[in-house]
C-alpha cells in the first residue's frame, strides 16, 4: 500500500492549502514525485516542505488554472522537470459569498466558472494531450456534493459550476478511455477547510451546525477526501471510469 505510486509523477492543482495540500502530501508519502500548483508561491512552498517531511519529493509551479497559457506551461514544466505525467488531480476551485441567484454579480458568477469549470477543462485538455501520447494516465477532478448531488440556497454559482465539473468529468471519461486515460471525480461534502465555514462562523459553530445536518454528525477530514482520490488514482480502481465518488457523510444518500 505504501508504495502504490512509486515511480509515478502526480500533479495537484490548488495544492497550496486544504484538501489540495493533503492530497499532495498523501501522494508524496506513497512514493509519487509530486508537482503542486496554485497562485500563492509562499503557500506552495509550505506544501512542498510537508511533502518532503513525509518522505517524498515535490516541486511547485505557480499557475492560475483559468489562464490557458499558464496551464500549458504548468503541464509542460511538469513533464520537463520529471520526464512525464502519470496522475493529475484537478482540485483548484473557488466559492463565492452566498447570495440569492438574482443578486449574484455577473463578474462573481464569471469568476467562479472561470476557475472551477474553465480551469478544470484547460487542465484536462493539456494533461490529456500529454498522456494519450505517452501510454495513458489517470485524472481525478474535485467536484462537490453541492451541485451534482444536492443543492443549497445561496450557492447557485458554485453549485452550477460543480455540476458542470461532474458532467465534464463523465464526458471526458467516455471520450478518452480509449486513449488509456481513466478519468473520475470525487465530490466532497463539508470538510475541515476554510471554504466550509460560513461568514463569521468559527470551527465550533460549524461543528454544531453540521452535527444536525450531516448524518455522520461531523465534517469530513481532508485526509478522508485524499483517501478517496488516491484510491481512484491507484491500480485498485482500474475498472472505475467516469465515476463521481461522493464523500459527504451521508448528506446526499
Amino acid at each position: 500500500m505504501a508504495e502504490r505510486f512509486t515511480g509515478k509523477v502526480a500533479l495537484v492543482t490548488g495544492g497550496s492549502s486544504g484538501i489540495g495540500r493533503t492530497i499532495a502530501v498523501a501522494f508524496a508519502r506513497e512514493g509519487a514525485t509530486v508537482v503542486v500548483s496554485g497562485r500563492n508561491a509562499e503557500a506552495l512552498a509550505q506544501t512542498v516542505k510537508e511533502c518532503e517531511a513525509a518522505g517524498g519529493t515535490a516541486t511547485a509551479v505557480v499557475a492560475d488554472v483559468s489562464d490557458a497559457a499558464e496551464v500549458a506551461n504548468l503541464v509542460a514544466t511538469t513533464v520537463e522537470r520529471h520526464g512525464g505525467l502519470d496522475i493529475a488531480v484537478n482540485n483548484a476551485g473557488i466559492a463565492a459569498k452566498p447570495a440569492p441567484t438574482a443578486d449574484i454579480d455577473d463578474d462573481v458568477f464569471a469568476a467562479v466558472f472561470a476557475t472551477n469549470v474553465t480551469g478544470t477543462f484547460l487542465c484536462m485538455k493539456h494533461e490529456i494531450a500529454h498522456m494519450r501520447g505517452h501510454g495513458g494516465g489517470v485524472i481525478v477532478n474535485i467536484s462537490s456534493s453541492i451541485g451534482p448531488h444536492g443543492r443549497r440556497p445561496g450557492m447557485a454559482a458554485y453549485a452550477a459550476s460543480k455540476a458542470a465539473v461532474s458532467a465534464l468529468t463523465r464526458t471526458a471519461a467516455r471520450d478518452h478511455i480509449g486513449d488509456g486515460i481513466r478519468i473520475n471525480a470525487v465530490s466532497p461534502g463539508a470538510s475541515d477547510t476554510e471554504m466550509s465555514l460560513r461568514p463569521g462562523e468559527t470551527d465550533s459553530d460549524r461543528a454544531a451546525r453540521v452535527a444536525s445536518t450531516v448524518p455522520l454528525g461531523r465534517v469530513g477530514t481532508t485526509a478522508e477526501v485524499a483517501n478517496a482520490v488516491l484510491w481512484l488514482a491507484s491500480p485498485e480502481s482500474t475498472f472505475a471510469v467516469g465515476h463521481d465518488l461522493v464523500v459527504d457523510g451521508g448528506v446526499t444518500a
